[in-house]
């Protein structure tokens, strides 16, 4: 307990003199987002930003990723991590900064770009946690690692960067570090899970394959889409009949396209799910499932056994988030003496996806925490009541927190989960 107290003393509100040029760091990083894996941009202007405080600094780790490292004699290592990625969307916030770029994604699709999860404030904190750590070298001891992550949309970066020697080129952390802005919380409200807090993420792709035929004449063929529509209804028992309801999944079909007109029925009809999940056990049954669900109804319509369905979970899936229990109470502990009891929050889980996850698999020893810093502004909070459907979420374009206070929070919370992590 004491060490914690001493963490906490450290950890200090940043004041407006620290702010400003985070700001302004901040409006250049959200006016420039660039995509998952292709972060070079960013990148060469944040390196130097490390180096310049002192940091051992390695560029290109998994294509774009920064690993940044600050000795400071024998210890602890924390690993503190940020996502550098924007989402292929166009901004609509209004912003005096707001993101005009665009560019062609990997689909062949041109798209504006913009930071529509934040993760310019989680870029931006760091830095400004960073500089914090390297101005008080005289009150901590051991290792600090940085990493700058490519690829989170795509749960792509922690992979790469695990694949090109993060965990054995670098120091190995015992304890990993990280914040996600919330649209769920109001600016500077703190949020915590202890164990399962993001979700298992697949996607499933089922290409349901019938026998064509004119529309006028359904008895010449097998018709792919009432094949796929039963499919649809069915994967949804997975859930509601198959599942204990203390085990929380979702099975959604977001989408479903087959045919050219209104008098053909087509040979073919393809969908596309998103599986979540918290368990390994969990999440395999859902896939078996799925398999299942569709050989079945595909067996009940006569298709022949050269056309069943071909069910594909893609790569990369994403596993769920885990955040070890009792660094997650130690943690609440802390932030409760810093920011008080009214701005730190035990939420639930969700079952979204994020690639932290990987940090802890591949370094079981560790212990891991990521937690939530609300974004929205707290004139909004009140105006909506609090009811987080009539406010943008992440991933909308209309998404602008109040990023000074997120970043001035999550600068806080940081400092002071690494100090105490130190200890």
């Amino acid at each position: 307990m004491l060490h914690l107290l001493a963490a906490a003393a450290l950890a200090a509100q940043p004041a407006p003199a620290e702010l400003a040029p985070l700001m302004s760091l901040y409006r250049e990083l959200h006016a420039a987002p660039e995509l998952a894996m292709a972060e070079s941009r960013t990148a060469a202007r944040l390196a130097p930003e490390l180096r310049k405080l002192g940091y051992d600094v390695t560029e290109k780790v998994g294509g774009t990723g920064i690993v940044a490292i600050l000795r400071n004699g024998p210890g602890k290592t924390v690993l503190l991590r940020a996502d550098m990625d924007g989402l292929p969307l166009e901004e609509k916030t209004g912003l005096p900064f707001a993101s005009k770029v665009r560019t062609t994604a990997r689909s062949g699709v041109e798209t504006g770009v913009t930071h529509a999860c934040a993760h310019d404030t989680h870029m931006t904190a760091l830095i400004g946690t960073a500089r914090r750590l390297a101005s008080s070298r005289s009150r901590w001891k051991g290792t600090i690692v940085l990493i700058l992550q490519p690829g989170e949309e795509t749960s792509e970066g922690a992979a790469a960067m695990l694949a090109d020697g993060l965990f054995t080129r670098f120091p190995r952390p015992d304890t990993m570090l990280a914040f996600h802005n919330s649209a769920s919380l109001p600016a500077g409200t703190i949020g915590l899970t202890p164990g399962p807090a993001l979700a298992n993420v697949d996607s499933v792709d089922i290409l349901v394959r019938g026998v064509g035929s004119h529309g006028a004449a359904p008895q010449n063929g097998r018709d792919p889409i009432v094949l796929a529509a039963r499919i649809v209804s069915t994967v949804q028992t997975l859930v509601s009949r198959e599942r204990n309801p203390f085990d929380p999944a979702v099975v959604t079909v977001g989408s479903f396209h087959a045919g050219t007109t209104h008098n053909i029925i087509p040979d073919e009809a393809k969908l596309q799910i998103t599986v979540r999940s918290y368990t390994p056990e969990v999440r395999q049954s859902l896939l078996d499932g799925i398999r299942r669900v569709a050989r079945g109804e595909a067996i009940a319509a006569g298709i022949p056994d050269e056309r069943m369905p071909l069910v594909t979970v893609r790569d990369p899936s994403t596993p769920a988030t885990v955040n070890s229990e009792d660094l997650t109470a130690k943690t609440r502990t802390l932030f409760t003496g810093i920011f008080g009891a009214d701005r730190v929050r035990m939420v639930p889980a969700a079952m979204v996806g994020e690639d932290f996850s990987r940090y802890l698999i591949a370094n079981p020893q560790g212990r891991s925490l990521l937690f939530w810093v609300g974004g929205v502004p707290q004139a909004k909070w009140d105006e909506a009541k609090g009811e987080t459907t009539k406010l943008p979420g992440l991933h909308s374009p209309y998404w602008a927190p109040d990023a000074e206070t997120v970043i001035g929070t999550a600068v806080q919370a940081m400092e002071a989960a690494a100090l105490a992590a130190l200890r």
